[in-house]
C-alpha cells in the first residue's frame, strides 16, 4: 500500500466519515452523478415532447412534478438538467483550476517579477464583477453551453491562483525543495513532481466548492435567457418559464428551485468536509 493510500484509509477517511454533513453531501453528490447519467432511463417521458392535453396540471400519479405551459413533464425535464448543470460545473470547474494552478505555481516558485507581474493581472481581472464579466462576453456571442462553461472558467481562476501560490511559496522553501535543487532537479520538474502534489489537497477543496459556484453561475444565465436555451432542459430555463405561473402553478419554481440548493448545499457541505478531514490543525 503506498503512502497515500495508507495515508486516505488511516486518517482522512475516519476523519471524513465522522462529519455526518459532508457524507449526507457526498451521498446527494454521488446520487446526481448517477441521475444525471441514468436519466433516459429513469424520465418517464421526452422532456421535449409537447402535451397539449395536459398544460400546466398539477403533481399527479402521471406527472409527479406536474407539467409546463406546453405539456411537458417537469420531472423529466428536471431530470435531464441535472446533466447540464454537472456538466457546467465541471468542465467550467476544470479550466479555472487548470489555469489557476499554472499561475499560482509560476508565481509562487519564481517570485521576484514575475509573482509581481503576474499578482497584479489576477488583481486586476478581481477587480472586474464575474457575473457581469460574463454578462457582457455572453451579450455578444451566441448563447452557447459550450460558451457559458469557457467564460466560467475564463472568469472563475483567480481564486485558485492566488491560493496555489500561497502554497508555494511555503513549500519552496522546505528542505526537500533545497535538496531537489542540489542535485541538479529541474524547475519544471521541481513545480511538477515535487510541488503539485503538496497543494493538490486545497486545490481540490477549492474545486469542489467552485463546482457549486458554477451551477449557480450557470442557473442565474439561463434564468435571464442567456444560458442554456429552449428545449434543452436546465434548471435555470425552467424556472424561467415557471415564473410567469407562479401563482397557480408553484410547482414550475419549486421543484427546480430545490435542485439548485439541494446541489449547491451538496457540494458545499462535501468541500467542507474534504477541508476539515485534510486540515491536521481541526479535531474532531
Amino acid at each position: 500500500m503506498s503512502f497515500r493510500d495508507s495515508y486516505i484509509a488511516a486518517i482522512f477517511w475516519p476523519r471524513f466519515k465522522r462529519n455526518r454533513f459532508a457524507v449526507m453531501g457526498g451521498g446527494v453528490v454521488l446520487l446526481l452523478f448517477a441521475v444525471s447519467l441514468c436519466a433516459p432511463l429513469l424520465a418517464p417521458y421526452d422532456p421535449s415532447a409537447i402535451n397539449a392535453w395536459a398544460v400546466l396540471s398539477p403533481p399527479s400519479p402521471q406527472h409527479w412534478f406536474g407539467t409546463d405551459e406546453l405539456g411537458r413533464d417537469v420531472f423529466s425535464r428536471v431530470l435531464f438538467g441535472a446533466r447540464i448543470s454537472l456538466k457546467v460545473g465541471f468542465v467550467a470547474v476544470g479550466i479555472a483550476v487548470a489555469i489557476g494552478t499554472v499561475v499560482g505555481l509560476v508565481a509562487g516558485y519564481y517570485g521576484r517579477w514575475v509573482d509581481t507581474l503576474l499578482m497584479r493581472f489576477v488583481d486586476i481581472m478581481l477587480c472586474f464583477p464575474a457575473f457581469f464579466l460574463i454578462l457582457a462576453v455572453i451579450t455578444f456571442l451566441r448563447p452557447s453551453i459550450w460558451y457559458i462553461m469557457v467564460i466560467i472558467g475564463l472568469t472563475g481562476w483567480m481564486g485558485v491562483a492566488r491560493l496555489v501560490r500561497a502554497e508555494t511559496l511555503s513549500i519552496r522553501e522546505m528542505d526537500y525543495i533545497t535538496a531537489a535543487r542540489c542535485i541538479g532537479c529541474s524547475d519544471r520538474r521541481i513545480i511538477f513532481r515535487h510541488i503539485l502534489p503538496n497543494v493538490a489537497s486545497p486545490v481540490l477543496v477549492s474545486a469542489t466548492l467552485g463546482i457549486a459556484g458554477a451551477i449557480l453561475t450557470e442557473s442565474a444565465l439561463s434564468f435571464l435567457g442567456l444560458g442554456v436555451q429552449p428545449p434543452t432542459p436546465s434548471w435555470g430555463n425552467i424556472l424561467t418559464s415557471g415564473k410567469d405561473y407562479i401563482e397557480f402553478a408553484w410547482w414550475l419554481s419549486l421543484f427546480p428551485g430545490l435542485a439548485i440548493l439541494l446541489t449547491v448545499l451538496a457540494y458545499n457541505l462535501l468541500g467542507e468536509g474534504i477541508r476539515d478531514a485534510l486540515d491536521p490543525r481541526v479535531k474532531r
